[in-house]
């Protein structure tokens, strides 16, 4: 599996991004070329440099200063006029609403009513529409990160001094494992939090990955404790990897306890989850404080995929937080297999582990179909299917 990784030991920003991109071998002429199609007085300038010994990357959005703010809907227009393909623009979108909720939530109004003032700037939506651009063009299935360092001491805002991470970062960064840092400076910017909250599926020091690219996004400013640089790892991670004739991965349990919702609600939850691409989900059952009954709902799922199960918990559900879990998984190897009964065809699961005879599980719902429609017992066609399967399988089928 293609695989890129975020080493924010210095932080993230939007330009340390672009850069980082570029330098792990994103063309840059396709990102001039789409933040150019914006239609915007901007200029996208980049150059090799050297940050505390290190050869990096450094992109300069030159723009006017402008003091109007924009609220979304403008950016949106803004990012509807360029020449970006439907996963750059929706990436983009992504990324801009993502600030929009984390501005709301800070100053406690709705998302619509937000005018951004530093990421509404020409320069920042050139950052996250080259960032959008960049991400694509990378062609990676799975993005990672290990903690983020964000600085420390005060930073000035529109709003006046503030501390590190601003609030905005901060409100983005929930849930995000954060790192220390010497350095008494902004590190990480909402725009960089933005991006990276955006597409990781996965927070890990350091995953299995077969390194292939390296990427160095240098920042601004010049730091003593530090080189103020982006690594991008680019790769390969096997993502399954045999032992004692096992499948071997890693999965994420995510969980939350509710008490407060009624069960078709929940039910209802359930089967979104499912739709998402959820390994499995289950509840159980439990007592709460004052000895409420609730339940636990509980969650695997995919590491490319954390980010959005998370969001659909939160909107479906009256949770206030969800706990997540890495688990390493053991399981059979397997693989989609069809029989065909008198009925007509069933589907189902082939499953073994090495020198051992394989399992054929047939499909439920195939099974259930041809038991409505045929009028017999739903038990006579799973059996009838594995001993079709079984013949099959003594004769070389």
């Amino acid at each position: 599996m293609r695989t890129a990784h975020f080493d924010c030991f210095s932080g993230i920003s939007g330009d340390m991004t672009l850069a980082a991109l570029i330098d792990a071998g994103v063309d840059p002429a396709a990102i001039i070329d789409g933040i150019g199609s914006l239609g915007l007085p901007v200029e996208v300038e980049i150059e090799k440099v050297r940050k505390g010994g290190f050869a990096a990357t450094h992109v300069r959005i030159e723009a006017p200063t402008q003091h109007e703010h924009r609220f979304l809907r403008e950016v949106e227009d803004i990012l509807s006029r360029g020449k970006l393909t439907d996963k750059q623009r929706e990436l983009a979108f992504k990324i801009f609403h993502r600030l929009a909720e984390a501005e709301a939530a800070v100053h406690g109004m709705p998302v619509e009513k937000v005018h951004f003032h530093e990421v509404g700037a020409l320069d920042s939506i050139a950052d996250i529409a080259g960032s959008a651009i960049g991400l694509d063009l990378l062609g990676v299935e799975r993005f990672s990160s290990g903690p983020v360092a964000v600085g420390g001491g005060m930073v000035k805002c529109e709003h006046g001094h503030m501390p590190v991470p601003a609030p905005a970062t901060a409100e983005l960064l929930k849930g995000v494992p954060l790192r220390s840092s010497p350095v008494k400076a902004e590190l990480t910017t909402p725009t960089g939090a933005a991006i990276l909250t955006s597409i990781v599926g996965e927070w890990i020091e350091q995953p299995a990955i077969t390194i292939e690219r390296i990427g160095l996004g240098a920042g601004r400013r010049e730091f003593v404790e530090q080189p103020n640089v982006l690594r991008l790892f680019v790769g390969t991670s096997a993502g399954v990897v045999r032992d004692g004739g096992y499948e071997t991965d890693q999965v994420w349990l995510l969980e939350t306890n509710i008490d407060d919702m009624p069960a078709e609600a929940i039910g209802y939850c359930c089967d979104r989850l499912m739709a998402a691409g959820a390994f499995d989900v289950f509840t159980t059952a439990i007592f709460m404080k004052k000895n409420r009954p609730g339940v636990t709902l509980s969650v695997l799922v995919a590491p490319e995929l954390v980010s959005h199960i998370d969001a659909i918990l939160f909107h479906e559900t009256t949770t206030l937080g969800v706990r997540r879990q890495l688990l390493a998984r053991h399981k059979l190897q397997r693989r989609a297999c069809s029989v065909e009964t008198p009925w007509g065809p069933v589907q189902g699961k082939l499953a073994w582990q090495d020198g051992k005879a394989a399992v054929f599980s047939p499909e439920h719902d195939d099974c259930a179909l041809i038991a409505r429609e045929h009028h017999i017992p739903l038990r006579e066609v799973v059996s009838r299917a594995h001993q079709i399967y079984q013949q099959n399988a003594e004769h070389g089928g």
